[in-house]
């Protein structure tokens, strides 16, 4: 019983850690890219912190969230053009700046 919750311990922690790195690029990569629409609201674009304006947004899911950002999205409110424009980065840091503006916007 004890090693069984000794590897539990460690795969939560190994979990826990990887996020915090996945966040950590997103944050990065939020900075270097998304802020320009983001953070000022730019072609409809959602406001990180704007709890309201991302409600409905997360209500749809990270495999929504990250299917738009990544192929681009023609909303009622506005438009979200593929990997904002960037489309050097890799899915994988487009997927991490959502999770990083989706945890900043709960």
């Amino acid at each position: 019983m004890k090693k069984i919750s000794i590897a539990l311990g460690l795969m939560l922690g190994l979990s826990l850690s990887a996020q915090a790195a996945d966040l950590a690029q997103g944050k990065k990569v939020y900075e270097g890219t998304c802020f320009a629409c983001h953070a000022t609201g730019v072609a409809g674009s959602p406001k990180v912190g704007d709890k309201a304006a991302w409600k409905g947004r997360i209500a749809q899911g990270m495999g929504t969230l990250d299917k738009h950002a990544l192929g681009g999205f023609q909303g009622k409110k506005g438009v979200m053009p593929p990997k904002g424009g960037r489309t050097d980065l890799s899915d994988a840091d487009v997927k991490a700046a959502v999770a990083y503006m989706v945890s900043q916007s709960k």
